[in-house]
Formats: structure tokens, sequence, C-alpha cells
């Protein structure tokens, strides 16, 4: 067999920019559409540059991915109501599982050989498994940039430094991050307040702003008017989903109709529950399981109601809707601070069980009403979205910086 090496001349020959984007992907689908929106965004830019995606998320073949931009599936693990994690679907202990995924994205990196790699969320990948790559490329690659990316909000502060702590995390930004890009503004929220990062460090944070959405399919899914209905990958959005359809069953009269988009998470004898309630509402809610052309729904509707999500924010902000979150707060706290904080700022409406109740009038009043809810552009806040403007000009210095192969 004959082995393919890249050498240097062949290497610079080619006159690409190759990003890498690691999105550990564990649970939901919020990774891996950040780092799918990511890529999008760096090559539609630079028609030299590709991208390529690892991500551990069981659906991620079901997006579609534009000229240049691929993606490796790791193998999957799955996270417990305990916390605890096991394999997807290999019957391996985690440790296994864990040692076999650490093993393909190092070799990964050492084939595609990027330029840049921007990494999802955790610094030292789940359970550690990217500590050998960035040791591999700090040793064998010092040229590579490393970038750090960070959603808006990641925990309570006292809770991620102790999650921090505990993963060696901060010891990993420290060494092994050229940048940290935080996906927000600091005048909203501030996610790394709590952890003890160095001056230099905190000088090498930029705040990009929330990444823009486009609706590219520009489909029309439903004429009539409705609001859209989405507890994001699905997997923890039954309560908000009963919720929903709670109003619907207890005011006949209830408008707008709700397209219900369960999420790829949400199955079993619960989603079977779901419609059944469905089918009884005589079409003034419609449902799917999973559908890629949520920028599609979003633009069309008249508002939405969802649990707030990272991604999902960003498609209210971009596509402008009024928006009822109704956040969770297990496992952790990230849902529900970003919800208050933007109901303090004036962009959505937050439905909280411990301040609003959960009756069906609560529901039906904020349904009846979300048409005419002030949208988010009401709030006035400069650069909300510049996120992805701001990720394309740091792509691009890094990457000038950069020695050629």
């Amino acid at each position: 067999m004959t082995k393919i090496s890249m050498t240097p001349d062949l290497r610079s020959a080619t006159k690409s920019n190759r990003i890498l984007l690691y999105s550990h992907d564990t649970f939901g689908l919020g990774h891996i559409r950040r780092c799918r929106t990511l890529a999008n965004a760096i090559t539609a830019s630079d028609e030299n540059a590709s991208a390529l995606i690892l991500t551990g998320s069981p659906v991620a073949g079901r997006f579609t991915f534009p000229e240049r931009v691929d993606h490796v599936r790791l193998p999957g693990v799955t996270k417990m109501t305990d916390g605890s994690y096991m394999s997807e679907t290999l019957g391996m202990e985690i440790d296994e599982t864990t040692t076999l995924r650490s093993g393909l994205i190092k070799a990964t990196i050492q084939h595609f050989d990027p330029d840049l790699v921007i990494v999802d969320k955790e610094p030292t990948g789940f359970r550690g498994e990217l500590l050998p790559s960035l040791e591999w490329l700090k040793a064998h690659r010092t040229e590579t940039r490393i970038v750090l990316g960070l959603r808006d909000v990641l925990d309570e502060p006292e809770v991620l430094a102790k999650e921090w702590d505990r993963k060696g995390a901060l010891q990993a930004t420290e060494r092994f991050y050229d940048e940290i890009w935080v996906y927000g503004l600091k005048s909203i929220y501030d996610p790394t307040q709590g952890l003890a990062l160095s001056d230099d460090a905190k000088a090498r944070t930029n705040w990009t702003g929330y990444l823009r959405r486009e609706n590219v399919e520009d489909t029309t899914i439903q004429s009539d008017p409705y609001i859209l209905v989405t507890p994001g990958g699905g997997g923890d959005g039954a309560a908000m989903v009963d919720h929903v359809l709670s109003a619907y069953e207890n005011d006949p009269s209830l408008t707008p109709s709700a397209v219900l988009v369960y999420g790829p998470f949400l199955t079993g004898d619960t989603r079977a529950d779901f419609e059944k309630r469905v089918g009884k509402l005589n079409g003034r809610v419609t449902s799917v399981g999973f559908d890629s052309r949520m920028e599609s729904l979003m633009s069309n509707a008249l508002g939405v109601v969802a649990m707030g999500g990272y991604n999902t924010f960003c498609e209210i902000l971009s596509f402008d809707k009024p928006a009822i979150i109704i956040p969770r707060t297990v496992p952790r706290l990230e849902q529900y601070i970003r919800a208050n904080r933007s109901e303090e700022l004036g962009l959505i409406r937050m439905i909280h069980k411990s301040r609003d109740g959960d009756e069906p009038n609560v529901m039906i009043d904020a349904i009846r009403n979300l048409p005419n809810q002030a949208p988010p552009s009401a709030g006035r806040i400069d650069g909300l979205l510049d996120g992805l403007d701001d990720v394309v000009k740091r792509t691009a210095a890094l990457l000038a910086k950069a020695t050629i192969k």
C-alpha cells in the first residue's frame, strides 16, 4: 500500500487556507449548527478557503453543506439524565469511546494540516479528547493558529469556574489558544466572568456580536399566518411543547395557528403522545420532526415560541421576530440567563414557571399577543449582529500571520 503524504511543496502549491472546526456535540444541535454557520461564512468570504468540521452529532449528515465545506463524523456519545455519558451505538465503555474519538481527531488534524483551528466551547474537548491534538500542534505545527469560540452565555460564573477547574480548561486556554472569540456582546453578558483568566488571555479576547443567519432558500413553507414553535434539538423540550399544546387545547379560538418542529431528539412515546394531541386540534397546530430549513420557517413566521438556545436566539434576532422564550434551567442556567437578560433589554418576552406559573392561560395570552409584541430591533443595540463579519475579519488576520507551509 502506497503511503500518501502532504509534502511542504505540495501543500503550499494548493494555495488554500484550511480551517478545521471542532464540535464535540454530546447533546442537541447547538454546536454543529454554530460551526456550520461559521464555516459557511468563512469559505464564502475567501474563495481559497476550505473548512472541515469534526462533529459527534448523529444528525450532521442531514444538514446541507456548501462547496468547500465538509464534515467528519466522530463516534457519538449520549448524555444521560444524571450527567454521565455513554457510547451512542458502539457498545463501548465511555473511556474507550473517548480514546477512539481522540485518535480520530488527531489523525484528521495531521492529514488535513489546518492553518486555523476553531474549537467550540470546550477548551480541552469532550473528556479531554482534544488535548493530544493540541499538544501535537504546539510541538509540530507552531504556525497553525488556534481559536477558542465561546457562545454568549455558558453558565453561572461560580458553576463555570468549578467546571473549568475540574477539566483543566483554564490552563489549556492560557497555553494553547491564540485568541478567544465570544459570539456575543460584553454589554449584554460576559460568559468569562468568574474565570481567573490572565490579563494576556483577556487581551486576546474578541467580542464579535451575535452570528447573523440568512434565509438562503427563500422558500414559502406555509401560506397561512403561523407562529413557529421550536424546542431546538428537542431532547429536553417536552415541557415547553406540552405548555403550547395545552394552550391550544384549552382555547379553541386561539390564533395564530402554530407550526411545531419537534427536533430530531424528541422521539419515542413522548413524541407519539404529542402527535395524538396535535391530531385533535383540527389543523390549528401542524407538526414536523426535523427540518433543516429552520431559517425559512423562522423568516416566514409571525413570531416564535422557543426554549432560547444560542442558535435559535440568533435566528430570532436575525429575522427580527417577536419571541416568547421558555428557558430550561437544568442541567445549566445558560438559557435562563440569556432569556432573563434579553427580556431586561426589551429583546424578547420570557415565561418562567417560578415567576409566571405554567397554567394554560399564561401561554394563551402570550401567543394571542405575540404578533403585536415588539420585535428585537426595538431594543436598538449597536453591533448586535456583527458576529460573522467580525469572525471573517479575525480569520483573515490570523491566516495572514500563519507561515506558508
